[in-house]
């Protein structure tokens, strides 16, 4: 990283892959002590993590000090066409996490009629979150998370790699390797949305515009597990119309990729 630039998005993208990959390295150390040094740590699935989050975030927070623009950045959040591209980015990507639960929730009501007696492939029991759990849950998921992910996967690795590989390149591998640390399931939507945050980190040089979809995409994302959304969502009789909705969001999110892939290499 070069300290002596002092604009935020530029000394952002002058992190080295090695620095950030090394403080990460650090950051597991420190964690699996803190887990051996106070067990009840390893217990908590919302705590397990934790303090590898806060010290990634305390990385880049040392690695950016001293910077400006960052309150210049937040204000162009607001403004009528960043607002709209956030909104209809988040919305189509989130609506295309549905599909694979859709199409496992039709296939078990067009089973059930078929064969009654067997076992659905889903289960619907809601999650339940003590007071504490769900505070770590919003602190880990919707706070920390969108920011260092993003600050990583776009800031630092989305960047570096564009430069060896070309745009096009570093879309995909970046987007991949986030899209590895998501459940199975949410690989595919995980990476369609890495591409999604690539190009609007392109479009705006504006981490915050990542940072802002996905927050919103997490927030919602707890929102409806705590809500056990699954039980109307992907049951009769709106499972097949979330699946077709599904469908719907994830062929515009495959024109806005194109389209936009399109309009940068011009």
């Amino acid at each position: 990283m070069d300290f002596n630039v002092t604009d935020f998005n530029v000394r952002l993208r002058t992190i080295r892959l090695r620095e950030a990959v090394l403080a990460i390295v650090i950051g597991f150390v420190l964690n699996v002590v803190l887990i051996a040094i106070f067990p009840p740590l390893g217990d908590a699935d919302e705590l397990v993590i934790m303090p590898l989050l806060v010290f990634v975030l305390l990385f880049f927070i040392w690695a950016l000090r001293g910077t400006h623009g960052l309150s210049d950045d937040f204000s162009k959040l607001f403004e009528r066409d960043n607002r709209r591209e956030i909104f209809y980015i988040f919305l189509i990507n989130l609506l295309f996490v549905f599909l694979i639960v859709a199409l496992f929730a039709n296939f078990d009501i067009l089973n059930g009629f078929v064969y009654p007696e067997m076992e659905p492939l889903l289960d619907f029991t809601p999650t339940y979150y003590d007071p504490l759990s769900f505070i770590l849950e919003v602190i880990s998921s919707i706070i920390l998370a969108p920011i260092i992910e993003e600050l990583f996967f776009r800031g630092v690795l989305f960047n570096r790699l564009k430069i060896r590989t070309g745009i096009v390149a570093a879309m995909i591998i970046s987007s991949a390797l986030f899209a590895i640390g998501h459940e199975f399931g949410g690989i595919t939507s995980a990476f369609l949305f890495g591409i999604c945050m690539c190009i609007i980190y392109l479009k705006t040089d504006n981490i915050l515009m990542t940072m802002s979809i996905h927050f919103l995409n997490n927030l919602v994302a707890v929102l409806l597990e705590v809500v056990n959304a699954d039980a109307f969502l992907f049951q009769m009789p709106l499972a097949p119309i979330t699946g077709i909705v599904s469908v719907i969001a994830g062929l515009l999110i495959i024109v806005y990729i194109f389209e936009e892939i399109k309009r940068l290499r011009t």
